[in-house]
């Protein structure tokens, strides 16, 4: 019974994961799908400058990314934690000072890039007389959609924590078809070149905020923008945070003008041009690995918060019997399709450029299943301040291993430097995991516990935690009576025994009749029984329509008497009740 009901704990996470997974995935593909865009306008109507123009950015909007990625990262992870645990006045004023904090830096970035383009001081970027102009009308285009891009990045992560799907759905393809829509003014129509290029974007970098914005000023959201009651000493905490997960794509900042200067002295612009196309299809399908990472670093947040050793290692099992094999397949039909990829950037295969392209996205995406595992370990050891194990990692995926192999190679191989080094640097980090593991526990990883080196202390003691599942009705009795003997080998007393049991088989039995009918998809009730303080704590968890069972206990009608008396004697009965409507699951606690 125990071990099905631990499959079945890991069947509602798997479940869970790949729910939440499309829209994520979306989000991140509607800038690549823009990328895209852009760049197909940038190499069939303007030209060669525009692509190397736009490939000399790469490096300045990794920075970028990088400073979202802190402000994302560290607001989504306290968050996740401040949920686990209950406290919404902390999960409302991170909210808020996110968005302050990343306001103010995201005006700073923006008239820095003003000023670099109007003034000409792009010269740290190239020296080519052709793509210099081209570069600073793309930068001063850019720049006006500095600020929208970076609050936009935020208030995506809020949306999927308010589990808003279908919002989330509706703006990005709005975000897609807006910018088809400008390109096609901008740069067909009036003939703006590079500026009109990124001024297309920006617009609707706008327009996207715009839509997300308007939610949060709404009755139904939990949350609100408000800047009263601000507290600003969490703002370190937000850095603190953040920044670990974010040193990669710092990293890989460096790394981007290492490689863009390596290809213009052995390549020349040519280089540049092809890394960029190959770079920015693949970006498209990049998304799917970020996006899977933006979902496990909600539900690994949230797991962390609540102490859940379970569920935890379950995130971690799902992405590598689900997420990684998904990869591998997805990395071999990029591989096999890049002739027709490269296609939709250049059509002449007697060009250097064509030849470059097609050899990027055969190797590039080799790497890609490996860097999973990278992004995931990077995440948990930035939740659990395991941050040596994040600093060598960022530094190895973003810097060493890339940086390193094209600086000793690119002079030999040309542009197979670069490309070959991203697949060395994915092996590598990959057995640096396994390393950091073998080397903390003393000896090799047995199992998923051993390979996240979770501390001992972590949680509740094995003993004191009872994990299950339910499925039917005969599971809610089955279970109930498993927690009443639990409890009695705790030594609880009868009556609190009896109560965990009954409270229970109650709420769990009320999720499976009602809950699971609600719909024909396949439904679970995740249940944690944990002896802490001397108190027993049901967590009822289940992927059903929301219920609120508070809303439940006070409605009585004088005629029926019955009506909801389960839900008002656990309520009476019970020390303490609480529910939240967590990343798309009902999560009761209950405390007896």
């Amino acid at each position: 019974m125990k071990t099905a009901n631990l499959e079945g704990n890991m069947g509602l996470v798997t479940r869970l994961m790949f729910r939440l997974l499309p829209v994520q995935i979306l989000m991140m593909t509607v800038v690549c799908v823009n990328d895209l865009i852009t760049s197909f306008f940038a190499s069939n109507y303007i030209g060669l400058e525009a692509m190397s123009a736009i490939g000399l950015m790469g490096p300045v909007d990794t920075l970028l990314g990088a400073v979202c990625t802190v402000f994302t990262g560290g607001a989504s992870i306290l968050c996740g934690k401040y949920m686990g645990q209950n406290d919404h006045e902390k999960v409302q004023n991170v909210f808020c000072l996110d968005l302050f904090l990343t306001g103010i830096v995201g005006a700073l970035f923006a008239s820095a890039l003003l000023v670099i383009g109007v003034f000409n001081l792009s010269g740290f970027l190239t020296s080519d007389a052709a793509v210099r102009p081209v570069l600073n009308q793309y930068m001063i285009g850019s720049a006006i959609g500095t600020l929208p891009y970076m609050l936009s990045t935020q208030l995506a992560v809020f949306l999927s924590l308010e589990n808003q799907q279908k919002l989330m759905f509706q703006s990005s393809i709005l975000y897609v078809v807006v910018v088809a829509i400008l390109d096609i003014l901008f740069v067909l129509v009036l003939h703006m070149g590079a500026f009109g290029l990124a001024l297309a974007y920006a617009i609707a970098d706008c327009v996207f905020l715009f839509v997300q914005i308007r939610y949060f000023t709404r009755a139904r959201s939990s949350l609100h923008l408000s800047l009263k009651h601000l507290q600003l000493r969490e703002s370190g905490e937000i850095l603190k945070v953040g920044i670990p997960g974010a040193l990669s794509d710092g990293y890989q900042t460096v790394r981007g003008f290492i490689v863009n200067g390596l290809l213009l002295t052995y390549v020349g612009s040519v280089g540049v041009s092809a890394f960029s196309a190959a770079n920015t299809l693949l970006n498209v399908f990049w998304a799917i690995p970020v996006g899977m990472l933006t979902v496990s670093r909600m539900l690994i947040s949230v797991s962390v918060g609540e102490e859940d050793r379970q569920s935890l290692t379950d995130i971690m099992r799902v992405m590598f019997s689900r997420y990684v094999p998904l990869m591998c397949i997805i990395s071999a039909t990029l591989s096999i399709c890049a002739v027709p990829l490269t296609r939709i950037y250049f059509r002449d295969p007697s060009e250097a450029v064509y030849g470059m392209t097609v050899l990027g996205l055969r190797i590039l995406p080799l790497c890609m299943p490996f860097i999973v595992i990278c992004m995931h370990f990077i995440c948990y050891g930035q939740i659990t301040n395991k941050q040596g194990l994040v600093h060598v990692l960022s530094i190895v995926d973003g810097f060493v291993c890339v940086a390193g192999f094209a600086i000793v190679f690119t002079g030999y191989l040309g542009i197979k430097g670069p490309y070959w080094g991203n697949v060395f640097n994915g092996v590598v980090t990959f057995l640096i995991v396994i390393g950091y593991a073998w080397l903390m526990i003393k000896h090799f990883p047995r199992n998923m516990e051993d390979l996240m080196v979770i501390r001992d202390s972590f949680g509740v003691e094995k003993e004191n935690r009872l994990d299950l599942s339910v499925r039917s009705m005969e599971d809610v009795l089955t279970v109930s009576r498993q927690v009443i003997a639990f409890c009695r080998s705790r030594g609880i007393d009868e009556k609190r025994a009896y109560y965990s049991g009954l409270f229970l088989e109650e709420m769990a039995g009320n999720v499976v009749s009602h809950g699971f009918r609600k719909d024909s998809k396949k439904h679970a009730v995740d249940i944690r029984v944990v002896y802490k303080d001397d108190d027993v704590i049901l967590r009822i968890r289940d992927d059903c329509v929301p219920f609120n069972p508070a809303e439940r206990k006070d409605l009585v009608d004088p005629n029926d008497k019955i009506k909801n008396m389960g839900i008002r004697m656990v309520y009476k009965g019970a020390k303490d009740v609480q529910y939240q409507y967590l990343v798309g699951l009902n999560v009761l606690t209950i405390r007896i």
